[in-house]
């Protein structure tokens, strides 16, 4: 985990890495502490787009679980080092250019295109379907993921 993680002083993260450490993924859960470890004390950054706190937010709400809705949102907006990004004009832009280079869906561009306008060179999910992202570097959680000494899952 740590290896996959050296190189990249700025990192994107996707929103299902928050998911993971906000519900305790005990699956997840060694890779989402030792990231956001090393963004609490400054080791690197992290960007996510604003979205993150949109699809965040959702399963609280639909649970009318306020404490939990106020918890999910605390975290988001006040993690050091942890910059939430708005969808504007550039990062529409190169969103629109990953769709059309990548056929990607409109939230996966928006999360990607937040991380490259922000300058990480790393963007960390568990979504299979952005391995062929080159740029950035998409590290998928699962591959860091031993189950009972089993090669990584793939």
């Amino acid at each position: 985990m740590k290896e996959a993680l050296a190189p990249h002083g700025v990192v994107g993260v996707d929103t299902m890495v928050f998911i993971y450490h906000l519900e305790g993924d005990e699956r997840f859960g060694p890779f989402t502490r030792t990231l956001f470890r090393s963004v609490e004390s400054g080791e690197r950054r992290a960007v996510t787009s604003i979205i993150t706190l949109l699809e965040t937010l959702v399963k609280p709400k639909e649970l009318g679980d306020e404490e939990m809705r106020d918890d999910y949102y605390y975290a988001l907006t006040s993690f050091p080092h942890l910059k939430m990004r708005p969808v504007d004009e550039e990062v529409a832009e190169v969103a629109a250019e990953l769709r059309a280079r990548h056929g990607l869906r409109t939230p996966d561009a928006l999360q990607l295109a937040t991380c490259l306008v922000e300058g990480a060179s790393g963007f960390i999910t568990n979504d299979e379907g952005l391995r062929k992202i080159e740029d950035p570097r998409v590290i998928i959680m699962s591959d860091y993921f031993l189950n009972a000494g089993e090669p990584p899952i793939r």
